[in-house]
């Protein structure tokens, strides 16, 4: 199931279970993971994008290590709300990666990559230290506002 609906995704999850977040580039996956009561997400780690089959059984061996029950994907919508061409290609792996068999929700991520990066430049993180963070940082962003939404559904 791939949905961008927080009420169905929720309801897949009756019993709750830990999510993984992820913040799908042309480069690095960022993955962040919540605890199973969904009350915070923290990152996990960037996986370096090679091959597809390589990149898929990374983070299948991830989300079997960590007893991952579904997936956030922030979805890079244009600033106007509507599809472009790297949605186009999140959706794409999404649809590539239903077979690892969890349930996919895809959750707005306009401003996860900004807002990480203005708070690490708000710390004075060096350069490389926020090219080796923004990734995973941006998945737990994303993780958390997903979170964050579900828990006030109800």
């Amino acid at each position: 199931m791939i949905t961008t609906s927080a009420p169905e995704f929720r309801d897949a999850f009756p019993e709750g279970g830990r999510l993984a977040g992820l913040d799908v580039g042309t480069k690095t996956i960022g993955v962040a993971m919540c605890d199973a009561g969904w009350h915070i997400a923290s990152p996990a780690e960037t996986i370096r994008r090679t091959k597809f089959s390589v990149d898929k059984a990374i983070l299948r061996q991830l989300l079997v290590q960590q007893s991952a029950k579904g997936l956030v994907v922030g979805l890079p919508l244009s600033l106007d709300g509507t599809d472009s061409p790297r949605t186009q290609s999140v959706r794409a792996f999404c649809r590539n990666i239903e077979e690892i068999g969890l349930p996919i929700l895809l959750w707005d991520e306009r401003w996860s990559t900004a807002a990480v990066t203005r708070t690490l430049l708000e710390a004075d993180t060096s350069r490389a230290r926020r090219r080796e963070l923004v990734d995973k940082l941006a998945a737990a962003y994303i993780l958390q506002g997903a979170i964050d939404a579900m828990a006030g559904i109800g």
